[in-house]
């Protein structure tokens, strides 16, 4: 958004809360901040005092965190407001739009979100359906591993296109996003809404980090759909899910399941439930089999075991495992001021193109070696630092023992391995090394590779180096 977009959505994001607009000075710091000017410089253009200019500033930050309902500073003004586009539904699809629970009248509208209607349906009396969005419970955008503080996004076209297919075109039930932590996935999501919210008439994110109860669950994503308080929720998870499933067929919504992996079990081989969350397959199983217009994303680490069953080209169940981000991880060098370009597809490679991964250790040779990417490189072994190392420990510490006998075997390997070598070295039967490789493979802690017609298996050298130095058994 230009200056003046962000003054018009600003404006009309406060009036629709408040009903009054945005006095003068207020969007003159607006402004001024979005461009980042300095108070005094405002003040100066204003031609009043930094002193007032300071304290309308501050009654403007709190104006603005109480009609966003989160806290609004100059340091996170660009985020919030730009994450807040995510929440727009453009007139195209009703007279009126709405951002979280305000309904804002189209007339008011910023340019960013043009009618674009043809003159045979622009007289037209009879408007499609709005699309109703509850995204309170997604992340800022900016916040995000792979959309770091450059664009580096641009890498995930094909992924957006594969899923925006499946959803939209192919009506899939059930699209999981895959992949280790800081890989994306969550970005993906929220750059996926963007594309297709149009597409149907509620959207709804929800985060499953603390493991709610199923009951939870059916309650709030009932509560947003059928969007009536006087209707009396049934008690009994059966019937709440009879009620969930019946809307879904009669209208087409989208439904994001985030933090998925936290109702599945630590210890056990990948997909298991925790006792706790076993009704949990109930929910996907008859999104996933039975017919309706709706289709639900889930976001994690691993695939719950329905999706694995389900998964397939042609079936309604979709499964994108998701990789690294490649030659756009630059971007986050160049954000970070990294040197020695012509090193940095080295870097990129060792961390496996993880977004998240890549700004950690940026920031690392950014504040060690000043950024010189030549020098950190020099040694052998890879700085894991203590934040990756919590990142990887919380992943890897949910292995089963067999997984943790076998990921030790693997990282001993700097070269990959066969099975029949890992058959002679492991002290496993085929059965066990099977189901351990595979398990390992759905968690993305494996890399497989084929020579000579020939399967091969290592982990990548940020796995191995967290092995290496916190010995598993």
């Amino acid at each position: 958004m230009d200056v003046k977009e962000v003054l018009r959505f600003a404006d009309d994001l406060v009036f629709a809360k408040t009903g009054e607009h945005l006095e003068d000075l207020q969007e003159a710091i607006l402004g001024g901040v979005w461009e980042g000017q300095k108070y005094s410089q405002i003040a100066e253009a204003s031609h009043c005092s930094e002193g007032h200019v300071r304290n309308v500033a501050s009654k403007l930050w709190k104006r603005l965190s109480n009609v966003l309902d989160e806290e609004v500073t100059p340091s996170n003004l660009r985020s919030t407001l730009e994450r807040r586009q995510v929440f727009i539904v453009s007139s195209n699809f009703g007279n009126d739009f709405v951002i979280g629970n305000v309904n804002v009248c189209a007339d008011s509208q910023s340019s960013e979100f043009p009618q674009d209607r043809s003159p045979s349906t622009s007289t037209s009396n009879t408007s499609p359906p709005q699309t109703r969005l509850d995204l309170a419970d997604a992340p800022h955008i900016s916040s995000l591993s792979d959309s770091p503080d450059g664009d580096s996004f641009a890498s995930r076209t094909s992924e957006l296109a594969t899923l925006e297919k499946s959803i939209v075109q192919e009506n899939c039930n059930i699209a999981a996003i895959l992949g280790i932590s800081g890989i994306g996935k969550t970005a993906l999501s929220l750059h996926l809404i963007r594309q297709i919210q149009h597409n149907f008439e509620c959207v709804i994110w929800r985060s499953l980090r603390h493991s709610p109860p199923l009951e939870t669950t059916l309650k709030t994503l009932l509560e947003f759909l059928l969007n009536n308080p006087a209707i009396e929720l049934p008690t009994s998870i059966p019937d709440r899910l009879s009620l969930l499933m019946e809307y879904l067929r009669k209208n087409r919504c989208l439904i994001i399941l985030d933090d998925v992996q936290a109702l599945l079990s630590s210890g056990q081989l990948a997909g298991n439930y925790r006792p706790e969350c076993e009704n949990y397959s109930i929910l996907f199983t008859q999104i996933g089999e039975t017919t309706h217009n709706s289709c639900l994303i889930l976001n994690s680490w691993e695939p719950p075991r329905e999706i694995t069953a389900l998964k397939g080209e042609n079936s309604p169940v979709r499964a994108l495992q998701l990789k690294g981000i490649g030659i756009a991880a630059t971007e986050i060098f160049r954000h970070k001021r990294l040197l020695n370009p012509e090193k940095w597809e080295n870097l990129i490679n060792a961390y496996r193109g993880n977004p998240l991964w890549l700004k950690i250790v940026a920031t690392t040779i950014q504040e060690i070696f000043r950024g010189r990417v030549a020098e950190f490189l020099k040694y052998d072994r890879l700085f894991l630092g203590e934040e990756l190392a919590l990142n990887l420990h919380r992943q890897i510490n949910r292995l089963s023992e067999l997984e943790k006998k076998l990921i030790s075997r693997l990282s001993r390997e700097v070269n990959p391995v066969s099975i029949e070598q890992l058959l002679q070295d492991a002290d496993l039967s085929p059965s066990e090394l099977f189901n351990g490789l595979q398990s390992l493979g759905r968690r993305s802690f494996v890399e497989i590779e084929e020579q000579e017609n020939e399967t091969l298996f290592c982990v990548c050298p940020v796995v191995r180096q967290y092995v290496i130095s916190n010995p598993l058994c």
